[in-house]
């Protein structure tokens, strides 16, 4: 009896995965940048950031793209955006000197709004909601660095010392994708990785952190978790692995239903490290790293490898039909699921 039961629900889920289709088509290729940043404005302006100083954005679902690379800062590793129209975007680079740049002209003109010359600094992505955003950074001396904004990143305050986001020994976050952090109105989720891996459960209205372990493959510095995902304050995902060993899905993908308090592995995994994940609607998620994209539709507990293509970081259109994928070798493709 327990044969038939197991048999029948793979067979299920062969049918359900199979009556899917994925379409990838390539919009950018084989341009001299790693692309790690990409937010989306509306149903057809998407904004890129990268290595070498690269900044592009497109208004028309990426047919064509205007390439608006801040000058003086061609060497610049630019790891995460954020768009808010198709004129205004804040940029973040990644290493000292720090720097956030925002233009309000689409990127014909660039402001520093913040800097920082500390040796240690290294930001590693921004997240907003609304005109509040908040930028993460590694730890110095013990504590993950945590800037926020009020006005749409005209300005920037330093909070690390007024609320301690505290760092393990040899815990970092990784800029892999401007995915480390989740924000919702009242709370923002962090995920961390190296020889420690944590989520941190920040809620600024009530002057409240906490901070959980999360059993994903961690204890060296190219593990931990790279990208978080939640659908809603309660339901999400967290992928990671191990960057050097990118074929290696021993385990690299765990998901929760109580915001990050317990994490659970799925019943079938992604195929290898994966450095971004996002939910497209509460049942299909997707997954990507340098060795392939993954999609499920059953909201994260079953997998299926649909490209070996070597991808960084995943954005979606507002009416969630337009999916993007950007990596390290200059691409940027768009992703077409049919039923």
């Amino acid at each position: 009896m327990q044969f038939k039961i197991t048999t029948s629900i793979l067979l299920f889920l062969s049918i359900v995965l199979s009556s899917y289709a994925q379409t990838f088509s390539p919009l950018v290729d084989n341009r001299s940048s790693s692309f790690r940043g990409m937010s989306t404005v509306g149903k057809n302006t998407v904004w890129l950031s990268g290595s070498n100083g690269t900044v592009g954005y497109s208004t028309n679902q990426g047919k064509t793209w205007t390439w608006v690379n801040p000058t003086g800062y061609e060497k610049f590793d630019f790891r995460d955006i954020q768009a808010f129209s198709n004129k205004e975007a804040v940029i973040i680079n990644a290493g000292s000197p720090a720097v956030v740049l925002r233009t309000t002209d689409a990127g014909k003109t660039w402001h520093k709004v913040y800097e920082n010359s500390h040796p240690e600094i290294f930001l590693d992505d921004l997240a907003f909601v609304g005109k509040q955003g908040y930028i993460l950074g590694d730890p110095i001396d013990g504590v993950f660095q945590l800037l926020k904004s009020t006005n749409k990143g005209k300005n920037w305050k330093d909070i690390s010392n007024d609320y301690f986001l505290i760092a393990d020994s040899g815990e970092a976050a990784f800029a892999a994708s401007g995915s480390s952090m989740k924000m919702f109105k009242d709370k923002l989720y962090i995920g961390t990785g190296g020889k420690y891996a944590s989520f941190f459960n920040y809620n600024p209205k009530g002057l409240k952190i906490d901070k959980y372990d999360v059993p994903i493959w961690s204890g060296q510095s190219s593990t931990g978790i790279f990208a978080i995902d939640f659908y809603n304050e309660n339901t999400g995902i967290v992928v990671g692995g191990n960057y050097l060993e990118d074929k290696n899905n021993q385990n690299n993908i765990l998901l929760t239903s109580d915001a990050g308090i317990t994490w659970t592995k799925p019943n079938t995994s992604v195929l290898g490290y994966r450095s971004d994940v996002l939910y497209i609607t509460e049942s299909t998620v997707l997954a990507t790293g340098t060795s392939g994209t993954d999609i499920s539709y059953d909201g994260g507990y079953n997998w299926k490898n649909i490209s070996t293509l070597s991808f960084n970081t995943i954005a979606k259109s507002t009416d969630n039909k337009v999916i993007y994928l950007a990596g390290s070798k200059g691409n940027v493709f768009r992703v077409q699921l049919d039923e």
